[in-house]
Formats: structure tokens, sequence, C-alpha cells
């Protein structure tokens, strides 16, 4: 699992190191947060196809999957990216959950979306609950959950500990050190990180970030410039229980090799 890739720099970053990283681990399956991967913020076509074509097998999403008009009609068109499944379900493009045949096991990625100190959605909690007797066929269930609050991630992994294989936070861009299997197999992380510049706040100019931080007025974001990180976990999970057995975090860095 990536976190989550901020603009062109980001994308770029990905498809240098994604390769190789997966070369090097033997990974199987890789997922990849693209919800900011456009210039500015949000998601495009364009971007969702680079990320693919880098090697991911699902996109998932989170608070700007719409902040830009031109991928609603992308995520109805195209299962293998999804966006919060806690959105009203009726009005909402796209889908909150994919469920893929591998052949010798299924897997189903979840996305959703936390609700404190971020948009008021359907509980999170009560949104996966709803969906458990349709992905039951699936051995392996991963969860991108998107929020904002460490309690509420980690309170989510506790919830879903022995139901699902894996819960784990992207959002904040900040890669946390308490990776972990919870007691009744899941594996957690409260949050992934980001694939972006280094030098900056989030993957935005510091400058930028200062300004709207003192001078408390709008001011439009702009995706630093330079080196790069991609910030990841690495999992292995048992194709028959669908329990972690081994979880690892990762931070790619230019002069990495594989």
């Amino acid at each position: 699992m990536i976190g989550d890739v901020v603009g062109k720099n980001g994308c770029e970053f990905l498809k240098w190191k994604l390769p190789l990283l997966k070369e090097s681990k033997k990974i199987d399956f890789i997922i990849v947060n693209g919800e900011n991967s456009a210039e500015g913020n949000g998601i495009i076509p364009v971007t969702a196809d680079y990320i693919f074509n880098s090697g991911a097998n699902v996109i998932t999403t989170g608070n700007h999957v719409f902040r830009r008009k031109e991928i609603r009609k992308y995520l109805d068109d195209n299962q293998f990216i999804i966006r919060p499944l806690n959105y009203p379900p009726f009005t909402t493009p796209g889908n909150g959950y994919c469920k893929i045949d591998l052949g010798n096991v299924r897997v189903c990625i979840i996305n959703v979306l936390g609700t404190i100190f971020l948009e008021s959605m359907r509980c999170p909690l009560t949104s996966i609950d709803e969906i458990m007797d349709d992905i039951k066929d699936c051995e392996i269930k991963i969860v991108d959950f998107h929020a904002e609050a460490t309690a509420e991630k980690r309170a989510m992994g506790f919830y879903l500990d022995g139901r699902v294989s894996a819960v784990l936070g992207t959002h904040t861009h900040v890669q946390t050190s308490d990776e972990c299997i919870l007691p009744k197999g899941t594996g957690y992380m409260t949050d992934v990180g980001m694939t972006g510049v280094i030098h900056s706040v989030l993957g935005v100019k510091p400058e930028i970030s200062i300004s709207r931080i003192k001078d408390k007025l709008p001011i439009k974001f702009e995706n630093a410039n330079g080196a790069c990180k991609m910030e990841c976990v690495l999992l292995d999970i048992d194709n028959n229980s669908g329990k972690t057995k081994f979880i690892e975090r990762l931070r790619i860095t230019p002069d990495y090799k594989g």
C-alpha cells in the first residue's frame, strides 16, 4: 500500500521507484492512494492512468476525490479506482470497494472516509458493516481508512480486528511508526505516509502553507519541487485465513536501487 501520491513529482517518482520495489520485494498486489495526484489536488483520468501504468492494481482516494469533475465518469467506468464508501450511496459516482479474483485468492479493497475534522458522512464503521455479507467471498480484505484523527483510525482498527486483513490509514501525509498486527490478526498502521517532495508541507510549497497560517487569507496551493520519497507499507497475508503474518513500513528515497 503506497501513501498519498502528490502531484506531478509524486507521480513521476512512483513510476521510477515502484517497479524496483515490486521486483526486489516480490510484491504480488499493489494499492496506491491517488487522491492528490493531480496538480493542485484531486485526481484526474490522466494521473489515474499514470498510476495504473506505474504498477498499481487498485487506486484508492479520499476527501479530495471529487475536486476535479472530470474524474466522475472515470470512477463509473473503471472498477479498480474507488472512492470512499460512506458517500451517499445512490447519487455518488463510482464505488466504495472492489473485488479482484487473482485465481488462487480473492481480494477486496475498501475505501472509507473518517468523519472527525472532515466532511459529514455516514458513520464509517457501520458503512463497512453494511457490506460485510457482500464481501464474505473474499479471503483478503484491506481497508484504506482516509481519516484525520488518530483516535478514529485506532478505533477502526480494533473494530475490524479479525474481520478484515488490514486497516491502513491515509490522509495526513505523515508516516507513523505504529505498524503492528492486532490481537485477532488484522494488520494495522495509522498512516502509511506520502509519495511526494521531501522538503514540503504535505507536498505543498512551505512558504505557501506558512502564509496561510500566518496571514489567515485564502491562498492557492502550489506543489513543491525537489527530491521525493515514496512511503508505503508491505504486508504478507495468509491466503486461507486472511490474517496478516508480517507488516513492515518502508520509505523509498532517490538512492533506492532495489
